[in-house]
């Protein structure tokens, strides 16, 4: 027993250490974190020295992503969870400790996946011009696999446990996120939606509480990231949102906007997002989109040239189609004293919000010699 409770007394000073109460340079850190996990190994028929374990390794495997290894993060956190999966039925911290390592294993599985702001690179999934490779593919896969299996965790504890609720809603938060980077858009605006309605739930039972700001700040989170993702999805999956409850009445203008600029008519946005033709008209009138466009001549050496500042620019644009908006530019560039009258091909680019959006050009063109689209 007393060799058990000098184990217990190690993993508190490292949970000190941890959490930087008790300082310590990196080498003590790693000593003390490599004497602790070997000390925890002696004891595998108990549970909480399991569940310790689980979370010491997840820890070393953390640090290692940190520093840039993530072959060795992946390996260590396989390890970690296999602790952490024992322990879990028998207490619900040890359940906590491991849906919070199912997560962090699912992050850096499809770290990839995503760019430097944690955005997908692939968001349209197969439709992509350019898409994962198919290990990528195979490691986001299972990175959403272990993530749900973290959601049907937190899911399974106690609801009555605030505690519980905000891991479930930080959970589903996550499952979108790694059903975004594998391009399956809608469901991950769906699993975005209600977690952001668990996590209004969570402030509305305590507006004022230790926790509000944490909640607040990933209220704002999602809210972003809801924004983002309308770009991603076609007028059938934002119909589809709305008659499952799943598009906020604050995205609606959003909403209307993108499938105006994908080209639906008024008169379909407001049959099928159950709104009023006039609710339509206003929200058009009211919210402008960001075109950003590019134009662009080939020359003798083959590269793709601007041939001048107004041919690389943006505008906020209202009621406009990206069809419209495009043809419009290639109107405007054909009767300009930049377009080559020698034959040489010209192209037209636009963007809804930003040039080389992963959502991809709204309205690509290209003009061939004499003036041939192509």
């Amino acid at each position: 027993m007393a060799e058990r409770e000098a184990v217990l007394r190690l993993d508190d000073q490292w949970a000190q250490v941890r959490s930087g109460a008790v300082p310590a340079g990196p080498g003590e850190r790693e000593r003390l974190l490599e004497e602790l996990i070997s000390a925890l190994r002696g004891w595998p028929a108990d549970p909480e020295c399991t569940a310790l374990l689980g979370l010491r390794l997840a820890d070393r495997a953390a640090l290692r992503f940190a520093a840039g290894d993530r072959a060795g993060a992946l390996a260590t956190i396989e390890e970690a969870l296999r602790h952490a999966e024992r322990a879990a039925p028998y207490a619900p911290d040890f359940a906590r400790w491991y849906a919070r390592g199912l997560i962090n294993h699912g992050v850096w599985l499809a770290w990839p996946l995503s760019d430097g702001a944690r955005l997908p690179r692939h968001p349209l999934g197969p439709a992509a011009s350019e898409g994962p490779s198919a290990m990528e593919r195979a490691a986001g896969e299972r990175a959403r696999d272990l993530t749900l299996a973290a959601v049907e965790v937190w899911a399974g504890l106690d609801p009555r446990e605030p505690v519980n609720r905000r891991g479930l809603a930080q959970a589903k938060v996550f499952l979108g996120d790694r059903l975004a980077e594998l391009g399956f858009a809608e469901e991950a605006v769906a699993w975005a939606v209600d977690a952001e309605a668990d996590f209004r739930q969570l402030l509305l039972a305590d507006p004022g509480g230790q926790d509000s700001a944490e909640t607040e700040e990933a209220l704002d989170h999602i809210g972003r990231q809801l924004e983002l993702r309308l770009r991603f999805l076609d007028f059938d999956a934002l119909a589809g949102l709305r008659g499952r409850g799943l598009l906020p009445e604050r995205l609606l203008p959003r909403a209307v906007v993108a499938a105006r600029i994908q080209g639906a008519p008024e008169s379909a946005i407001a049959v099928r997002l159950g709104l009023e033709p006039e609710q339509v008209r206003t929200m058009l009138e009211v919210t402008p989109w960001r075109a950003v466009w590019r134009v662009e001549v080939r020359g003798p050496d083959g590269l793709w040239d601007v041939p001048g500042h107004s041919w690389h620019n943006f505008a906020d644009v209202r009621n406009r189609t990206a069809e419209e908006a495009g043809d419009a530019l290639v109107r405007g560039f054909a009767q300009s004293p930049d377009c080559p009258r020698d034959g040489r091909p010209w192209r037209v680019r636009v963007w809804w919000h930003e040039e080389g959006d992963p959502a991809g050009a709204r309205f690509r063109r290209t003009v061939g010699p004499a003036g041939t689209p192509s």
